[in-house]
């Protein structure tokens, strides 16, 4: 995952809760279907041990598709089981100790909700990627703010750290964003509730990002 200059490219994230056997074969689906630059294993209430167990069950073949593997929250099972980073919250660890752990080499993303000053923070702490939301209303978690696509396009003019949009974001409302500067749009129900399955989802999501960059 990395600066992909004007095009945008899609970033998965995990439902909140997940059958291990199953959702490895709707996962492989997914990734089969088109392009994603990334996938982030978000399991916020499960314990450690379940958390470990989903990542080796699908960190070998995201891997192996050329997709970064990303864990919500927890650097440290990041590192201990050969993923390519983490992705931290405001309220989860601060990104200077997010950054300690992984080390140099890992991938670290940064929740920056609509801040300019948290996002040039997090630049400042070692962040790989900014993130930038809830642009939507979702279903997903709740958002403590409400993002105007405005930051992404001042972000992408002034920055070079890519930055990724996230909340609530589907293939019907998505073009401002990628029309803004967004370099991923991370999305989680407009894929694993697709009405036709997640590979629908993505093969829908990658049509609306390629039709949005034709048309801005």
């Amino acid at each position: 995952m990395a600066e992909t200059g004007a095009s945008c490219r899609l970033y998965l994230v995990t439902p909140p809760a997940i059958e291990r056997a199953r959702f490895a074969d709707l996962l492989a689906a997914a990734l089969d279907a088109g392009d994603v630059a990334a996938v982030q294993l978000r399991l916020k209430d499960a314990a450690d041990d379940d958390i470990a167990r989903a990542i080796d069950s699908l960190r070998d073949f995201v891997q192996s598709r050329g997709v970064a593997f990303l864990v919500n929250d927890r650097p440290d099972l990041a590192r201990r089981h050969g993923c390519d980073g983490a992705h931290v919250g405001q309220q989860d660890m601060a990104a200077t100790a997010a950054r300690r752990v992984l080390g140099p080499d890992l991938m670290l993303g940064v929740t920056c909700h609509a801040s300019r000053d948290l996002a040039m923070q997090a630049g400042d702490d070692g962040a790989d990627y900014v993130a930038f939301g809830a642009f939507f209303p979702t279903a997903t978690k709740e958002a403590p703010t409400r993002a105007d696509p405005e930051i992404l396009a001042w972000w992408s003019e002034m920055m070079e750290l890519p930055c990724v949009a996230i909340g609530g974001i589907s293939a019907e409302n998505c073009a401002p964003l990628v029309q803004a500067g967004a370099d991923f749009l991370a999305v989680v129900g407009a894929v694993w509730n697709h009405p036709e399955g997640p590979a629908a989802g993505v093969r829908a999501m990658n049509e609306a990002i390629r039709r949005a960059a034709e048309e801005g």
